[in-house]
């Protein structure tokens, strides 16, 4: 389990734990809304079978308290970078800040697990939520485009 004693705004402690027997279903369900889906996949399952059938990413179920209620995903690329991907907090609990909570936990446990690399992820430039959300927690667009997503990396501290 990864846990930087984060919570989200109603109190509960959000923390990122590995996908296996015991909630592979509930991740695999998490959907956004649909509003979203021109940037994310239309539920989380895509994103663990990415993370099953390729050796670059590795699949975490987001918890808020006991309760799965997201899907994250992170890799490490040829440069030693760690890159945050595949994030889809499920449709009725966005808006109260889980995903801020399991973004700052993963990009402070990955700049740990780092050394010295930088931390990565990427979205499209037309989800503005996205590009609030990571700009507020120190993450600058670096110029790269990948796969018609603008690359940001974090900068300044780390740890949540």
């Amino acid at each position: 389990m990864i846990d930087f004693a984060l919570a989200d705004r109603a109190g509960r402690r959000v923390t990122l734990r590995p996908v296996g027997d015991d909630n592979w279903r509930a991740v695999a369900d998490v959907a956004p809304r649909d509003d979203q889906r021109a940037w994310v996949a239309a539920l989380a399952a895509r994103y663990l079978l990415l993370s099953m059938r390729s050796d670059v990413w590795t699949s975490l179920a987001v918890y808020a308290d006991g309760t799965v209620v997201g899907h994250v995903m992170w890799g490490t690329d040829d440069d030693g970078s760690r890159w945050i991907g595949g994030m889809v907090i499920d449709a009725p609990e966005q808006g109260r800040g889980v995903g801020r909570a399991a973004v700052r936990t993963l990009a402070g446990w990955l700049a740990d697990q780092g050394a010295g690399h930088p931390v990565r992820l990427s979205y499209h430039p037309d989800n503005a939520g996205a590009a609030r959300l990571y700009t507020s927690l120190g993450f600058v667009p670096t110029g790269a485009v990948e796969d018609d997503e603008l690359v940001a990396e974090l900068t300044g501290p780390t740890r949540p």
